[in-house]
């Protein structure tokens, strides 16, 4: 198992709160996935996920070494739970470009929060992109 890169990132919730609440469904549709968006409005402290993913993809994109390209949306990035609890990454568009050319097959991602901060780690494992490159789009 090659690691090619790593990312962390910690933000405070009442950051992600103020956003949300100063700038509301045009900064979840900027930042989140309609998926995201149903998953974090579905939690009893919807902030603290919201503010989650958002260090989990800017974890996920040190770990691409993607943090400065032109061209990432921050919706190419996607924050799944699997059926066993564990986040998994989606990518798509020109994060999914760049994984490729990075010869990226998986990031390993982990996530945790608290009322005052939300932290996560990435790992970018060298392969084949499996289900790293899987994402479908959001239904209409």
């Amino acid at each position: 198992m090659e690691i090619l890169g790593i990312g962390t990132d910690i933000v405070e919730c009442p950051r992600i709160g103020k956003m949300i609440e100063q700038y509301g469904e045009l900064f979840l549709r900027r930042v989140y996935t309609e998926r995201e968006v149903r998953f974090c409005q579905s939690r009893k402290h919807a902030i603290e996920h919201f503010a989650g993913r958002w260090a989990a993809k800017e974890a996920i994109l040190k770990a691409l070494g993607a943090a400065s390209i032109r061209g990432l949306s921050w919706t190419d990035v996607e924050i799944r739970t699997g059926n066993d609890g564990q986040p998994q990454v989606r990518v798509r568009g020109a994060a999914r470009e760049v994984a490729i050319e990075r010869g990226i097959g998986d990031i390993l991602v982990s996530l945790s929060h608290c009322r005052t901060y939300a932290t996560a780690h990435a790992i970018a494992l060298a392969g084949r992109p499996g289900r790293l490159a899987t994402a479908e789009p959001d239904p209409a």
